[in-house]
């Protein structure tokens, strides 16, 4: 008669554990959001309980979302936008130098003519 009420506390227990598990496992995109100060937490949050009731389905997915953002580079982009920019400066610095040269080859050209 005890070890029918002791498996039965353990079947209890264990079934509050998943449950709970599977709460808290949901959660975690959550936790990495909120820790990296993501833009899109609430968002994130919902989703993970979307994911809840869709048996995880989303739940890489949101994973995946909340750790692409680092507060310090966003998204990850701005390092190629910071090497279009000095991209764009070097081809202006180029392109000033081609002009310069061409003005005084012609210059150079017309001298030549003239004597």
């Amino acid at each position: 008669m005890f070890l029918d009420y002791f498996a039965l506390g353990i079947l209890i227990f264990v079934g509050i554990f998943i449950f709970y598990g599977i709460i808290a496992l949901h959660d975690i995109p959550y936790e990495i959001a909120k820790k990296r100060n993501h833009p899109q937490l609430d968002a994130i949050h919902y989703a993970g309980w979307v994911s809840l009731f869709t048996l995880h389905v989303l739940w890489p997915f949101l994973w995946i979302w909340a750790t692409m953002w680092r507060e310090d580079k966003g998204w990850g982009f701005n390092h190629l936008q910071h090497e279009h920019d000095e991209l764009a400066i070097k081809v202006e610095q180029l392109t000033a130098q081609v002009e310069s040269l061409q003005s005084q080859l012609s210059s150079n050209n017309n001298n030549n003519e003239k004597s």
